[in-house]
C-alpha cells in the first residue's frame, strides 16, 4: 500500500508542475489573466493533495518519497489544447484513485479506504471542471469576445 502510495505522490506532484507550467505558459499569453491565475490556483491544489499524502502516509508508519519530477510540456498550441491535457491529465488521476481504492479494500486497509474517498470525491469535481471548460472552450472556437468572457469568468468557476 505504501509504495502505491507514493506513486500518487508522485502523480500529484506532476499534476502540480504541469498546472504550474499551464500558468507560466498562460502569463505569457495576451489578455489570460483569469485562465493564468486558474492554472496556477490549481497548482498549488494538487500540491496540497500531495502534501495530504505525505502526511498520511507518514502518520501511519511509512515513509513518504518526496519524486524527482519529469519536465512538464511547457507551450501549447492554443489554450483549447492545454485544457484538453488538462482533461486528460485528470482522467488518469482518478483512474489512479480508483487503483489505490482498490488496493486498498484488497488489502483490507479499511482506514487508507476511507482515506482515499476524500480523493475519489474531489476527482470528480476536478473531471467535471476540467469537461465544463472544455465544453465552453468548443462552444468559444475562435470567438475573442467569447475567449474575454471565459478568461473573466474562470476565475470564479472554481471558489469552491
Amino acid at each position: 500500500m505504501q509504495d502505491a502510495l507514493n506513486a500518487q505522490v508522485l502523480m500529484e506532484a506532476q499534476s502540480s508542475q504541469a498546472y504550474l507550467a499551464m500558468g507560466s505558459w498562460a502569463e505569457i499569453q495576451p489578455g489570460l489573466k483569469g485562465v493564468t491565475q486558474f492554472f496556477f490556483r490549481h497548482s498549488e491544489e494538487e500540491r496540497m493533495h500531495m502534501l495530504k499524502l505525505i502526511h498520511y502516509i507518514n502518520e501511519r508508519g511509512g515513509f513518504a518519497v518526496v519524486p524527482a519530477l519529469e519536465k512538464p510540456v511547457l507551450t501549447f498550441v492554443s489554450l483549447k489544447s492545454a485544457f484538453d491535457q488538462l482533461y486528460k491529465h485528470e482522467v488518469k488521476v482518478s483512474e489512479s484513485i480508483n487503483n489505490l481504492v482498490e488496493i486498498a479494500r484488497e488489502l483490507k486497509d479499511y482506514a487508507t479506504d476511507h482515506f482515499l474517498q476524500w480523493y475519489v470525491l474531489e476527482q470528480m469535481e476536478e473531471e467535471k471542471l476540467a469537461r465544463d471548460c472544455n465544453d465552453k472552450l468548443e462552444l468559444i472556437g475562435d470567438d475573442k469576445s467569447g475567449l474575454y468572457l471565459f478568461d473573466r469568468d474562470i476565475m470564479t468557476l472554481d471558489q469552491s
